[in-house]
């Protein structure tokens, strides 16, 4: 990671030269005045394909009032929703049977073996403002600012017990799902460079610093029509209680890219790009650098 540091600030001063160098022959410029077009501006559009590796953030066991994750069944949200918020836990009523279509407590089981264990990103939108300093013709450095708003899903589920003069000999196993969401900004810092010396169309490179916010955003369960907010925690008298704290932070990792740039006129130019990142995302334990990946559109306006 040090020598790919040194490399990317190596290669503006390598190109810098460059541009003293063949200032008349390399520069972009206008047909009408000559000046040079370095700067340009932008925007990005595209698919972004979160890593699952911290989707367990949202399995329903959450985290302390210090950030720390649950580690036991009796501390995680989920006990602590289902078994004494609405599960009757505090002598209120028993929203769960409602919602389960049984009785009583009595009909109903929740354990740790029900908890979820299955939780996923959905690939997810990702917008961006591009930033674009030419060098040269080829060579560039690029500022772009993404952001990404992602889902986590899984499943949990309940036994219920044989109602009683049902023919059914074995307890009902019942699926319902967990949701959470995440929120993602990634400030990218890096080096491109067009290769080949078409006039319309040619591949591209790029390379950089990744440095991605996460915010953790909400974790529910849905049991047919009883949703269930798990971070929202209240007393036995019905007052809210600070039980919780959502992790957030900043990661740091390194992107690369590579497309086709198309030059649409004078004034713009597109590129369509794949970009694998190596992120470090603070949600969860031990936080690990892990591969995303994104796909999509990018459009220059060339001042």
């Amino acid at each position: 990671m040090k020598n790919f540091i040194k490399l990317l600030l190596f290669l503006p001063l390598l190109n810098s030269n460059l541009l003293f160098a063949q200032e008349n022959s390399e520069a972009e410029t206008t047909e009408e005045t000559g000046k040079q077009r370095s700067f340009k501006i932008g925007f990005y559009v595209g698919s972004y394909f979160a890593n699952k590796y911290t989707a367990g953030a949202y399995d329903g066991y959450g985290f302390d009032i210090n950030g720390v994750r649950n580690t036991t069944f009796e501390t995680s949200y989920m006990f602590q929703k289902i078994i004494m918020e609405y599960g009757g836990g505090y002598g209120q009523l028993d929203q769960i049977a409602q919602a389960l279509g049984v009785n009583t407590t009595a009909d109903w089981l929740f354990t740790k073996d029900d908890m979820p264990t299955n939780m996923r990103y959905t690939p997810s939108f990702m917008f961006g403002l591009q930033c674009r300093y030419s060098v040269d013709k080829k060579n560039a450095i690029s500022l772009n600012l993404n952001v990404a708003k992602l889902k986590v899903s899984g499943n949990f589920t309940f036994t219920t017990r044989t109602p009683t003069g049902s023919s059914q000999i074995n307890n009902s196993i019942q699926t319902f799902g967990i949701i959470g969401g995440e929120q993602r900004l990634m400030i990218q810092v890096g080096y491109s460079r067009i290769l080949g010396n078409n006039e319309k169309a040619n591949f591209f490179v790029e390379g950089g610093l990744n440095m991605t916010y996460s915010q953790f955003d909400k974790n529910e369960i849905l049991i047919n029509n009883l949703r269930i907010d798990l971070t929202a925690f209240y007393d036995y008298q019905g007052l809210q209680s600070p039980q919780t704290r959502l992790p957030r932070g900043m990661g740091f990792g390194a992107y690369g890219g590579v497309g086709v740039n198309l030059t649409a006129g004078e004034k713009f130019t597109v590129q369509l790009l794949y970009i694998p990142s190596y992120e470090g995302i603070k949600i969860g334990d031990n936080p690990k650098l892990k591969w995303q990946h994104s796909i999509g559109l990018r459009a220059y306006y060339n001042f």
